[in-house]
């Protein structure tokens, strides 16, 4: 029987975590049934670092931006730069980008700007966004929207989400279904395995059509390795986890998820 095809939607591959074995950490994923990985950047160096580790390997895709605890370090020339790397082949997103209140590394103001800028980027490249929130959702939310009534034939497939993705959503059911009315999906991590997880009784409510699967790594490590390092393989352990809430296939969870990524972000590979 052969693994699952899953892609991870969602994983920080440059950092300094996966320097000493990043080449097994990749062979461990596709091991798994890990087919392809999404690097999303966080400042305009690791946007970079995203990218050359998508022109080194097949199977990686990158995303650029600057996030919002980044936001105070940068200024207007990076973000002319992250705008001159979406003409590479191997950039399918804007991000990760965003609002965070709750550690508000960088003034909300702002962070405002920032992605403000990032999504007229996104709009004026065509290209689908990469979106933290945390304690930032009604901000957001109206950014967001302002941007999609500003412009209407921005990545408008119709019924079919592909405007970008809240990842590791924090959000209820009704906040999905404005999230997915605006042309979004919705991404989870390994906190559907934890063991008061609300994220899974949101997902019973909307199920896996408009669904991506991340592993955030190396953060959001699913039980049962919560406390060390995260991995792309691991999404295997998320899709797992929704197969089994949801009384679906792992496969049905593993199909949905990887043709939702491959429409949403163009893969060509």
């Amino acid at each position: 029987m052969t693994a699952p095809n899953y892609i991870d939607s969602h994983a920080h591959l440059f950092f300094a975590d996966y320097a000493d074995d990043l080449e097994a950490v990749l062979t461990r994923a596709q091991e798994a049934g890990v087919g392809t990985i999404i690097v999303p950047g966080t400042d305009l160096k690791s946007s970079r670092e995203a990218v050359l580790l998508a022109e080194q390997h097949q199977n990686i895709f990158a995303c650029v931006g600057i996030h919002p605890h980044e936001a105070s370090k940068a200024d207007s020339r990076d973000l002319e730069e992250i705008e001159k790397l979406c003409a590479n082949p191997n950039v399918v997103a804007i991000g990760e980008i965003g609002l965070d209140y709750h550690y508000d590394f960088s003034p909300r103001d702002v962070q405002q700007k920032f992605l403000t800028a990032q999504l007229d980027i996104a709009v004026r490249n065509n290209l689908p966004v990469v979106l933290h929130t945390r304690e930032s959702n009604e901000d957001l939310y109206s950014l967001v929207e302002q941007t999609v009534k500003a412009h209407p034939a921005w990545r408008e497939a119709g019924s079919e989400p592909g405007r970008g993705v809240f990842h590791c959503f924090p959000g209820t059911a009704e906040q999905a279904a404005y999230v997915f009315s605006l042309g979004f999906c919705v991404s989870y991590p390994g906190i559907v395995t934890f063991k008061k997880a609300q994220s899974i009784d949101v997902i019973k409510e909307i199920g896996i059509r408009n669904l991506l699967l991340e592993t955030d790594s190396p953060y959001m490590t699913p039980v049962p390795y919560r406390g060390k390092r995260n991995e792309p393989a691991n999404i295997v352990l998320i899709g797992k986890k929704i197969a089994e809430s949801l009384n679906i296939s792992e496969d049905e969870v593993a199909r949905t998820t990887t043709e939702n990524a491959v429409r949403l972000f163009g893969l060509h590979r």
